[in-house]
């Protein structure tokens, strides 16, 4: 996902929050939601979408990136390197890609 994506799934987040409506739509029917707000998705992709809590939290396990060398990985596993950051996993309204 680029920054574009990114700035649209903040809106759709708060969007969700927002309107008890928009999040039933989202949470039975992702892909078409997202594709509404303007999330370009490969019509091959399946979208999840987990509601945190106060008594459970989602974390995102990104598929590993087959294209990266075990330098570029060990930058991207520190921290230190955001710019392989998986970021079309949707999971991260404030990501800074």
């Amino acid at each position: 996902m680029n920054q574009g994506n990114a700035a649209v799934t903040g809106r759709i987040v708060a969007k969700a929050w927002a309107d008890d409506a928009f999040k039933a739509r989202l949470l039975a029917d992702p892909e078409a939601v997202l594709r509404e707000e303007g999330v370009d998705l490969p019509a091959s992709v399946t979208v999840r979408v987990a509601v945190d809590t106060d008594a459970v939290r989602t974390l995102v396990l990104p598929a590993k990136p087959v294209d990266l060398t075990e330098e570029e990985l060990g930058r991207v596993v520190g921290g230190g390197d955001p710019s392989y950051c998986a970021n079309w996993c949707l999971c991260c309204a404030n990501c800074a890609i």
